[in-house]
């Protein structure tokens, strides 16, 4: 592999694409953890179709921003910890460790202060150098379960 960096700064390969973990990487590390909103005009293809870990899905990058604002604003301290990603040509999976501090409605359960964690699994496809197809499986049961049984 190249170390050759794009715009962006991307490591590109010798066949000038962009390696689909690292826009994985910048996907969770930036767009989620730091809600870095600009990052989705390097990462998202214009017309990504994606599926959020609470079964919520949004199509274009600008869907996929509100998204993300959703949910970090009913979460504060929202994080999204890869606890291992695997990729493979234009393709990659991770388990996601996701978490934060609910301070606003989310799923239609008002705000308990509490500190909510669950886990999801993500697989991607990139195309153009950029993720094209995003979809989230998260475990809902117990992320409900915790919102049920708040104080």
């Amino acid at each position: 592999m190249s170390n050759r960096r794009a715009a962006g700064g991307f490591r590109r390969r010798k066949n000038g694409r962009v390696p689909v973990r690292e826009l994985v990487e910048r996907f969770y590390g930036r767009l989620w953890n730091q809600v870095d909103l600009a990052v989705a005009s390097e990462i998202l293809h214009p017309e990504v179709s994606f599926r959020g870990s609470v079964g919520l899905a949004a199509v274009g990058r600008t869907e996929v921003c509100n998204y993300v604002t959703m949910v970090t604003t009913a979460l504060d301290q929202y994080r999204c910890d890869v606890e291992m990603l695997i990729a493979e040509g234009a393709a990659a999976s991770a388990r996601v460790r996701f978490s934060g501090l609910h301070s606003g409605t989310f799923l239609g359960y008002p705000p308990t202060g509490r500190r909510v964690e669950w886990m999801g699994a993500a697989f991607f496809v990139a195309e153009q150098n950029m993720l094209r197809d995003i979809w989230v499986l998260g475990d809902l049961a117990s992320l409900r379960t915790q919102l049920d049984h708040a104080d």
